[in-house]
C-alpha cells in the first residue's frame, strides 16, 4: 500500500479540512473512500496546472505505480467533485474539460487558442467593475467565471 505525502508546508490544515469534505461527500454519495479516491484528491490538491482526466491519470500513474487507479476511477470522482463544487472544470469543447482545485483563491483566465495553455490572472480594477456595473443594473452577483480566448505570446512568434 502506497504512503500518501501529508505534508504541504503549512497547507495541512487547509488539506485535512478538504480531505473530511471529501470524505463527507463520498459518505454521502453512499461510496467508498478508497487509496485511489484520495490520490486524486491530493495529486489535484498538489498541482498548480489545469489537468484532463487523461493528464490526472498520467500523473497518478507515473507517482504511485503500485497503485491500480483505473481511468474510470478519475472521471468519476471528477464528476462527482465537480457536482460538489470541490473542482472546477473549463470546457474544450471537442477537446473536453481541464480541472482545478475549487478551493483556491478566484482567479480568472486566458486561454491559448493555439496550444490549449491557461493562464490565471486576478485584476482587482476588473472585480470593482464587475461589482459596479451588477449595482447599477440592480444585479446581485453571486459567483463568476471570466475566460478569455486567445493566443498567447509563445504561439505568436
Amino acid at each position: 500500500m502506497p504512503t500518501i505525502n501529508t505534508d504541504f508546508n503549512d497547507k495541512t490544515i487547509e488539506y485535512k479540512q478538504l480531505l473530511n469534505d471529501f470524505k463527507n461527500l463520498l459518505k454521502d454519495n453512499a461510496l467508498k473512500f478508497t487509496i485511489q479516491r484520495e490520490v486524486i484528491l491530493q495529486t489535484l490538491y498538489k498541482s498548480d496546472e489545469h489537468l484532463t482526466p487523461e493528464s490526472l491519470h498520467h500523473l497518478l500513474q507515473n507517482n504511485f505505480p503500485d497503485l491500480k487507479i483505473g481511468i474510470a476511477t478519475v472521471y468519476r470522482t471528477l464528476a462527482l467533485l465537480e457536482d460538489s463544487q470541490m473542482v472546477t472544470s473549463l470546457s474544450f469543447g471537442a477537446q473536453g474539460k481541464k480541472y482545478e482545485l475549487g478551493a483556491k483563491e478566484h482567479h480568472d483566465h486566458m486561454i491559448c487558442t493555439s496550444c490549449g495553455d491557461i493562464t490565471e490572472f486576478v485584476d482587482e480594477e476588473i472585480e470593482k467593475r464587475q461589482d459596479s456595473i451588477a449595482a447599477k443594473l440592480g444585479f446581485k452577483i453571486s459567483d463568476h467565471s471570466m475566460q478569455i480566448y486567445g493566443i498567447c505570446k509563445n504561439c505568436q512568434k
